[in-house]
């Protein structure tokens, strides 16, 4: 009598890890939207302020839904190309959906992309004064127990909207020697004394720069300046 082996099958299974996998991609693509803000109303500009020319594409995003849910190969089937910068897309995309935005991205009075901010006298936060009793001293450009901030206002008027003491500082600039409101993209509204200030949104105002290679970055740059040297050395003797 002869043995023979089981005869085993040879029809594919999906293994428990697989549709483990397949469950974490459709909870991972259903995350949620971010609403726009006054500053960043719509997908024009947003890709404006984030820069790297990525608003020669705008037409190729349909909707604000659509920015925040394309994934990474459907933005290449709509022509956003090289991929790095479709990483620098997504990256910025996703900073956005956690509430981490660029300077003037907090604020909330915007007209016509233009944010306008006043300098005001607001006490100093009590945890602040525990830290630093000195704090609630005066001095000869400060009232005690007070500090000066910039607030956004509406354009064009004196007062923000709401009381005083519920208004946030404007995030990302400062008061310079307790008279100029000063930060990046920040620029004086003329004939008042340094007191007021705008930021307005333009080309790649929230761009990362990317950095530029010296002597071919850091992989070839022992190389590339010991050829130098070498190159050096030989025409010296000649």
């Amino acid at each position: 009598m002869i043995l023979r082996r089981p005869i085993l099958s040879l029809k594919p299974t999906t293994s428990s890890s697989t549709q483990c996998r397949r469950l974490l991609h459709n909870r991972l693509s259903t995350r949620p939207i971010p609403p726009p803000t006054p500053f960043v109303p719509d997908v024009e500009t947003f890709l404006k302020l984030i820069g790297r020319q990525l608003s020669s594409h705008k037409a190729k995003i349909p909707s604000w839904s659509a920015l925040f849910t394309l994934s990474s190969v459907e933005l290449r089937n709509l022509g956003i190309e090289p991929a790095r910068s479709r990483k620098y897309l997504l990256r910025w995309r996703e900073r956005f959906r956690q509430g981490k935005f660029g300077i003037g991205g907090d604020m909330t009075e915007v007209t016509d992309g233009i944010a306008e901010m006043k300098m005001y006298e607001v006490p100093v936060p009590e945890e602040w004064l525990k830290s630093n009793p000195s704090l609630a001293e005066g001095t000869a450009t400060r009232s005690p127990g007070m500090r000066r901030v910039a607030i956004n206002v509406p354009l064009g008027l004196d007062e923000p909207i709401g009381p005083l003491d519920e208004a946030k500082p404007v995030e990302g600039v400062k008061v310079k020697d307790s008279k100029t409101i000063v930060g990046p993209h920040v620029f004086m509204v003329k004939g008042t004394g340094g007191l007021k200030a705008r930021i307005a949104v333009k080309e790649g105002l929230w761009e990362d720069r990317r950095g530029h290679k010296v002597d071919g970055g850091e992989r070839r740059k022992a190389e590339v300046r010991s050829k130098k040297r070498a190159e050096e050395r030989k025409k010296a003797r000649s």
